[in-house]
């Protein structure tokens, strides 16, 4: 049986992606305590970037907030993966975006409002969390956003 937040992305048309494998020496997500700490999620579909730059260039803030969703649901991915069962998120507490910024870009709180949303949309009020939205130079394979949240856990 399907728990409430599978239940939500099903009726939000929404899939949990496989889980993006480490570019590094790393773990997608770790545990520790009640807490679930994701690494940097960038926006990959099927293993690839759909879109590559800077935002404010070659990147709209338009594209680049749909890339931060893509992110937050790669996130989510990487929860589940470790713990099983996204019904088990008491709430999410933190997100940090970093978006690779045109030098005179300044838009970062609205791209990453893509993963503030998508987390409100699936989770409901457990999506609320404090928030860092970062402006970058450059991100791993010229990505043009990246996003990582940490999770506290309702007890097994």
């Amino acid at each position: 049986m399907s728990g409430v937040v599978d239940a939500r992305l099903a009726e939000l048309g929404l899939t949990l992606p496989e889980v993006v494998p480490p570019l590094a020496t790393y773990q997608p997500a770790v545990q520790s305590g009640v807490y679930v700490y994701t690494s940097g999620q960038l926006p990959m579909v099927e293993g690839k970037l759909p879109v590559t730059g800077k935002v404010g260039a070659e990147v709209t803030p338009e594209e680049a907030k749909d890339l931060a969703r893509t992110c937050a649901l790669n996130a989510l991915a990487a929860v589940k993966s470790l713990v099983g069962d996204l019904d088990r998120v008491a709430r999410v507490v933190k997100v940090v975006g970093f978006v690779a910024s045109a030098p005179d870009f300044t838009g970062q709180p609205g791209v990453i409002n893509g993963s503030s949303e998508l987390l409100g949309e699936v989770l409901g009020d457990k999506g609320v969390h404090a928030r860092s939205a970062v402006g970058v130079a450059v991100l791993p394979l010229d990505a043009p956003v990246e996003v990582e949240i940490q999770v506290e856990l309702t007890e097994a």
